[in-house]
């Protein structure tokens, strides 16, 4: 075999070859496009016979059997004994079962005189109608038949033999078939390292073979294809200046790679076992007649050899130009198979490395969330707290924990009472009433939020006078029983509750997203994510029970008889007192003025003038017992509201908030939580799925090879 094949091995594409050879024997050809050739043409055009003249293998040619399916022939030249295993690769549209099936096929040869049988038997799994009893079901298949021929063959290379281009559908082959031959076809030559050896019928019309349409279509700088003209024993008498001028690409349908001319055996040489050798000078002995001959033929163009040569050049020129680029492939796909590789996480076989692989995770988790915590966000991971702005993404926690506990506190301070008093005007031409319950939409100055009323002033001043109506006690005219401060302060307080729940569940959902987020960027296995996701969500919905509790309990410590020591309280108390008593003598002083002093104030530092102004004052200082007991009342109601108030928004914070929402965040998933998982929650939890543990085995077995390969192109 080695002479048969020396045209296509030279010693400067050896090592190239074999590295070819070395990257298909790890399986980098199913992932990364390898120089091959590929023979196509339309059926019956002598694909087969070019193919067994290039290498040198008998391939079967009874009924048609070999063109129902691809066929790849991989030689690799070694020392050893000579080797043929016979394999299918299933078509991707195959169910998982049937890869399963066609994956199981391997067939060891004793000699090139078994093919016919395996071919057979390829045929019967892919289930091609003909094929043993199966009389329906597809001519031809997208499956593949590979043959790797390892031993002393002289040549390192991948040879596909493909099904014949039909071109219309016929009562033996159906539109489906056409179909599945025309997209098989395309698969292989559309591969730019394949060179395509397109194979045409001298006696058809070229026009009419599709092959050199495809070729042109895909290869269009026309650095891969050469056309074959076959069977040129089989035109009409005189029509051989025609086909000549088509082997010296002379013809309108032109390549830029030109043409060659073979014959291939007749049937009769192939049933007398026409050697190679005979082969070779039947095919000199026809070109070298007549009526050839006479046509001037270029003999690096005409016959096996001069094909097999060219080829040679080719296939260099070829692997130099494509090898670069492989080998840049083979360092993209070893990038990505790496990133593939640690998306998967640790392995994870026994109790001891799911166990280590939780801790692992719940060591970053408790680092992640504490930087946030503190605000320290490029102590841990910079890539995690920088990848999305902060309204997107929650992992700046701390600042969102800021930003709401501000905006809670600005809304208490604002809009936290139930009657809030605003300037009496027109809104929208309607004027608000002076009222206990003078609140409307479009009333007043503002639009009330939901459950709070907007009064004026006036207003606030009968609402007050009507509670202290209707809670007189025993104290003298002038006084406000205790009891109306309390229940004042509880009516203007209601609605901090829901106000404060709803801050709450704010920070509660932005905390979850946080945990989301963390747990999402830590572990990169889904079924570990969704565990702990529901782990956490657990311990996330305890807290916010707890919160809810401690809320519950500020809240009714609200509820009590009010009690403060803040010395602000007084201080708001007696402002309001020295204000009250400044107006009232601002009036009357202007009514002083108005009667008894002729509209002119002038008062000299004397006794009389001092007298007479206090005279003039007392009579027109007239103070309403009961308004003055409500202007206490409400004086004390605004003092203590919001010294009380502010202690609320800093206990929300501090005790609902930090207390039961915060503080624990870090220890919702610690490598303390899981030294006590058992080992059935382990493996719950933590243990890998078997498509994994497959997944991860194909993906460091496909590691290992590209490193190796890579490795071998340094060299």
């Amino acid at each position: 075999m080695d002479a048969v094949l020396s045209g296509l091995h030279s010693a400067k594409s050896t090592i190239r070859l074999e590295q070819i050879a070395a990257l298909r024997a790890r399986g980098i050809g199913d992932h990364v496009n390898l120089p091959q050739l590929v023979v196509c043409g339309d059926q019956s055009a002598g694909k087969s016979s070019v193919l067994e003249g290039l290498t040198g293998l008998p391939f079967p040619r009874q009924d048609g059997v070999c063109t129902k399916f691809a066929t790849e022939i991989i030689l690799q030249h070694s020392d050893g004994e000579q080797r043929i295993t016979a394999t299918v690769l299933p078509a991707p549209s195959r169910s998982d079962s049937s890869k399963a099936s066609l994956r199981a096929y391997m067939r060891q040869l004793a000699g090139f005189e078994e093919l016919p049988t395996a071919i057979a038997e390829a045929g019967l799994l892919m289930g091609i109608r003909g094929f043993g009893d199966i009389a329906q079901g597809p001519a031809f298949a997208e499956d593949v038949f590979r043959i790797e021929v390892s031993g002393p063959t002289g040549l390192h290379l991948t040879v596909v033999d493909l099904p014949g281009l039909i071109s219309v559908a016929n009562e033996e082959q159906t539109e489906d078939d056409v179909r599945i031959v025309q997209k098989l076809v395309d698969t292989y030559i559309t591969n730019p390292r394949t060179i395509i050896l397109a194979v045409v019928q001298a006696n058809n019309d070229i026009a009419n073979q599709g092959i050199i349409q495809k070729s042109r279509h895909v290869d269009k700088a026309g650095q891969r294809t050469v056309g074959i003209i076959t069977k040129p024993d089989l035109i009409n008498a005189g029509t051989e200046k025609r086909i000549a001028l088509l082997a010296k690409n002379q013809d309108t349908t032109k390549l830029k790679l030109g043409y060659f001319l073979v014959k291939n055996p007749t049937p009769t040489e192939i049933a007398a076992g026409v050697t190679e050798v005979h082969r070779q000078k039947n095919e000199k002995r026809y070109f070298e007649s007549s009526p050839w001959k006479e046509q001037a033929l270029d003999g690096d163009r005409v016959g096996i050899i001069a094909l097999r040569s060219y080829l040679q050049n080719l296939l260099d020129q070829h692997i130099e130009r494509e090898l670069p680029r492989v080998r840049e492939e083979i360092r993209s796909l070893l990038g990505s198979t790496k990133l593939e590789i640690a998306a998967l996480g640790e392995e994870r076989s026994t109790v001891g490395h799911m166990r280590l692989f939780l801790s692992r995770l719940a060591m970053r988790f408790h680092s992640l969330t504490t930087s946030a915590l503190n605000g320290t966000y490029h102590e841990a991971d910079p890539v995690f707290f920088d990848e999305s702005d902060m309204d997107d993404h929650p992992a700046r926690l701390r600042a969102h924990v800021h930003r709401l506990n501000t905006a809670f506190s600005v809304y208490m301070r604002e809009s936290g009472e139930k009657r809030k008093i605003v300037s009496h005007r027109s809104i929208d031409g309607f004027v608000a009433e002076d009222g206990p319950e003078a609140a409307s939409e479009n009333s007043l100055d503002g639009v009330p939020e939901e459950g709070q009323l907007l009064v004026t002033a006036a207003g606030m001043e009968e609402w007050v006078n009507d509670i202290y109506i209707t809670n007189r006690g025993k104290e003298l005219p002038g006084n406000y029983n205790h009891i109306l401060l309390s229940e004042m302060f509880h009516i203007q307080s209601s609605r901090w509750y829901e106000i404060a729940d709803s801050h709450l569940e704010a920070l509660h959902e932005k905390i979850s997203a946080f945990v989301k987020a963390v747990l999402r960027h830590i572990g990169k296995d889904e079924q570990v994510l969704v565990e702990l996701l529901e782990i956490t969500d657990v311990s996330l919905q305890s807290s916010k029970k707890a919160a809810k509790d401690e809320l519950q309990n500020i809240l009714e410590d609200e509820k009590q008889q009010p009690i403060t020591y803040n010395h602000y309280y007084t201080d708001n108390v007696q402002n309001s007192r020295q204000e009250a008593t400044k107006n009232l003598i601002r009036k009357a002083m202007d009514e002083t003025k108005a009667h008894d002093w002729n509209g002119r104030f002038h008062i000299s530092n004397n006794s009389i003038d001092a007298d007479k102004l206090i005279a003039s004052l007392q009579k027109r200082v007239v103070v309403n017992m009961e308004a003055q007991a409500c202007a206490e009342a409400l004086a004390g109601l605004s003092a203590y509201y919001k010294v009380a108030m502010k202690t609320f928004v800093d206990n929300v914070c501090r005790q609902v908030i930090e207390r039961h929402l915060l503080r624990t965040l870090p220890e919702l998933f610690c490598p303390e939580s899981v030294a006590l998982f058992s080992d059935w929650e382990l493996r719950r939890i933590a243990a890998e799925s078997p498509g994994n543990v497959e997944k991860r085995q194909q993906l460091q077995e496909l590691h290992e090879s590209l490193s190796v390969s890579l490795r071998d192109f340094r060299r």
